[in-house]
């Protein structure tokens, strides 16, 4: 059993909190990722997504005939090599990026993954965003699949921005 800690930075600009629509831990919001095999070493073709929302009980044996105890949120079999891994979400221990954070070049925890057979690799920003000027206006539905959000905040009489989105996985002992 590996954790994963999914890490995000951006540049903000008259900007704060940013963080997937309805926080971090928003049961809806989906975490979109390619996987690889731990065994042998595949990547996955397409993008795999995991949210707190879905859950599946654990699978025992190989031929999963056994239910263990407790839930996770993914269970899939590596193409290659046939070997079943799970990822776990553990919710409670993410926050949003701060402007302080993106200012001082620093990254953000965001989620943590309890991942066995498979580690996450090449997060993909999909889905919908917030974040707060910071003069308090609240916008929602931000886009980051293309690597640049851009507004006016009319209360603070600026221009916002968000842009260079990146996201790295760090072990989490």
């Amino acid at each position: 059993m590996v954790k994963f800690m999914l890490l995000i930075k951006a540049e903000l600009d008259n900007i704060t909190d940013l963080q997937p629509q309805g926080g971090c831990d928003d049961d809806n919001f989906r975490y979109y990722f390619k996987l690889k095999c731990t065994l042998c070493g595949e990547i996955t073709q397409k993008e795999t997504y995991v949210r707190l929302v879905e859950t599946v009980p654990h699978p025992v044996g190989k031929d999963h005939t056994r239910l263990g105890k407790g839930h996770t949120h993914l269970v899939q079999k590596c193409k290659f090599c046939g070997r079943d891994g799970t990822i776990t979400m553990i919710s409670g221990l993410g926050r949003p990026l701060t402007h302080a954070d993106s200012a001082a070049g620093k990254s953000a925890p965001l989620m943590l993954f309890d991942c066995r057979g498979f580690e996450p690799l090449d997060y993909v920003f999909r889905g919908e965003w917030e974040a707060e000027s910071l003069k308090g206006t609240i916008f929602e539905g931000i886009d980051l699949s293309g690597d640049e959000f851009v507004e006016y905040d009319e209360r603070g009489e600026a221009p916002v921005m968000t842009s260079r989105p990146s996201a790295t996985f760090n072990v989490v002992k």
